[in-house]
């Protein structure tokens, strides 16, 4: 896995860098409603207890001469309380805010009785050994922020490590420094987000830092990160990582929210959703769009049949197989009105799911549009509106934000962006009154994004791609008072009553038979021909649903309703 095990870094910055500031939210969080162990301080993953430790020790940190990024710093977890034990260190860019975390853990079971536990339990190994010993995985070396080594713990027969260490003099760390976890109670982990990428002089590959995270994630996932980094040399996706993640084995999900717990989190977090100032295509309630004329069709009927304001003579259960579709009123007049939408309506559709193995709670709150409006392409210096390219009927769209478990505190929020998409710390969100984010919805395409702006879907360098433009405007949603839970199955039967059109399965919108190409080809035919080329590549890579061939899915057809978000 490392292509070799010491070097010498000669661009490593002259100057030894600032500490990043600790982060925290604008304002104090609640004291949440009763419950289980949400916001407890720790959560219980089976034979082992683990706690969430965001106060570090500087080990070590290095940047890079004439280089764009600032570099990264390597901490050690502090305040560590009696009876627990670290996994691993915590590594992070140096130009953002100090805000990440590691896992200590605790063994839950006693060994030595089975007066609470069954036999079989009490004859396992311990949850949690020491290292044999470390393996030195590389050495940086420079004149001005000294040295650097990097140890990977080599683990007993039958367990794993869980991060890496660093120290910044040759010394081989204690073996009692930190724990390796039994293999059962983990699972393979992967990189995630590259922090750091050197390369060594006389190295054949370059020396990379990673954060981590679970192979298998999403709403029944049972990995657990730990927050520790990665670091290799060279690296092919295929392979296994000398590291691992937890693994949550208590299937109760005793550290999520129960449901006076979730309000609570969404009068405290609820985002603000902005709609850009010039917006034609307002959201609505679903309840708005079937009472104001939305028609449901079935494949071979030429008429469409009026919906019910509960959605309950749509067609549940199913897939999305081609039989019935929802349109716009048949009246031109009607047909217009609901296209428009209406924003007094309007209400986040909220789907609460647990995340990493139920340590943290995912909130995906949904946008429901009765139309999507045509996009605008941006060619260079050109503006293009399109006429009939990205419309449709129909259009949801949905942001999502991330709780820590062990604390309530919101972690990170991901903004959903027509086929794709990005996750963004607390940290570098925008806030208004309080803790709650601002979403920034995209002009007639409905796309979330963090901050005000255009966003180019499509090539920045070249400037090309089509236009999403954010703005703050009179025309907002509050999602901490405008919002129905709509799903959150983890809490069992009864809990939360799904409305019936979430049942249904089949597309939202029609499909609209048109030869969008044509419309593209005439642009094109404007360009200058050495720009030509570009525009045709990056036309065949925009999603279908920019060119409105057909009608997008409900919220339970989306990937993201039981896995985890794109990115």
């Amino acid at each position: 896995m490392f292509g070799c095990e010491c070097t010498c870094w000669e661009d490593i910055s002259e100057f030894c860098p600032l500490e990043p500031e600790p982060f925290s939210l604008p304002s104090p969080m609640p004291k949440w409603p009763r419950g289980k162990a949400f916001s407890s301080g720790t959560i219980r993953l089976g034979d082992i207890e683990v706690l969430k430790i965001t106060e570090f020790e500087r080990v070590w940190s290095c940047s890079l001469l004439r280089a764009k990024v600032h570099g990264v710093t390597f901490y050690r977890p502090v305040g560590i309380p009696d009876g627990f034990h670290c996994l691993g260190y915590y590594c992070q860019p140096n130009d953002k805010p100090l805000r990440g975390y590691i896992l200590v853990a605790r063994e839950t079971v006693d060994h030595g009785s089975c007066s609470d536990h069954s036999h079989v339990t009490a004859l396992r190994s311990p949850a949690m050994k020491k290292p044999l010993n470390y393996k030195l995985v590389w050495k940086a070396d420079s004149d001005q922020n000294g040295s650097g080594y990097f140890w990977l713990p080599i683990a007993p027969v039958g367990y794993r490590a869980m991060g890496i260490l660093v120290t910044d003099s040759p010394d081989e760390p204690d073996v009692d420094e930190v724990r390796c976890v039994r293999e059962d109670l983990t699972e393979d982990c992967e990189p995630c987000d590259l922090l750091f990428s050197v390369q060594p002089k006389n190295a054949r590959y370059p020396f990379r830092i990673w954060t981590t995270r679970p192979c298998k994630r999403g709403m029944w996932g049972t990995g657990v990160s730990v927050g520790a980094f990665f670091c290799d040399s060279f690296f092919g996706m295929e392979e296994q990582l000398d590291i691992a993640c937890l693994k949550n084995v208590d299937h109760t999900l005793h550290a999520m929210p129960n449901l006076d717990q979730i309000h609570a989190l969404i009068r405290h977090y609820g985002p603000t959703v902005f709609f850009h100032p010039d917006e034609v295509y307002m959201p609505s309630s679903v309840q708005w769009f079937f009472k104001n004329g939305a028609l449901l069709y079935e494949y071979g009927q030429d008429r469409g049949e009026p919906i019910k304001y509960d959605g309950s003579n749509l067609p549940c259960e199913g897939c999305n197989d081609g039989e019935f579709w929802i349109d716009l009123p048949d009246d031109d007049e009607a047909r217009n009105r609901v296209k428009d939408g209406d924003l007094e309506s309007a209400e986040l559709y909220v789907h609460v799911k647990p995340a990493l193995g139920g340590t943290f709670t995912d909130i995906v709150m949904w946008v429901f549009c009765p139309f999507n409006g045509p996009a605008t392409l941006k060619i260079g210096l050109m503006t293009v509106p399109m006429t009939r390219i990205g419309q449709h009927v129909g259009d949801w769209e949905h942001f999502t934000l991330r709780v820590s478990n062990f604390t309530g505190e919101l972690w990170s929020a991901y903004f959903s962006q027509h086929s794709g998409g990005g996750w963004i710390n607390a940290s570098d969100l925008e806030y208004i009154e309080g803790n709650r984010p601002m979403v920034f919805s995209s002009k007639c395409g409905h796309a979330s994004f963090p901050h005000p702006g255009t966003y180019l879907q499509g090539s920045s360098k070249l400037g090309i791609g089509v236009r999403n433009d954010c703005a703050r405007s009179k025309f907002y949603v509050d999602s901490s008072e405008k919002y129905q839970i709509i799903s959150a199955e983890y809490l069992g039967d009864g809990v939360v009553t799904e409305p019936c059109w979430l049942q249904y399965m089949r597309e939202w919108g029609p499909t609209i038979k048109y030869d969008s190409r044509s419309e593209v080809d005439k642009i094109i035919n404007l360009l200058p021909f050495f720009v030509r080329f570009s525009v045709e590549n990056l036309i065949d890579l925009f999603p279908t649903e920019l060119y409105g061939e057909e009608g997008p899915t409900g919220p339970k057809e989306k990937d993201n309703w039981v896995g985890d978000e794109r990115d």
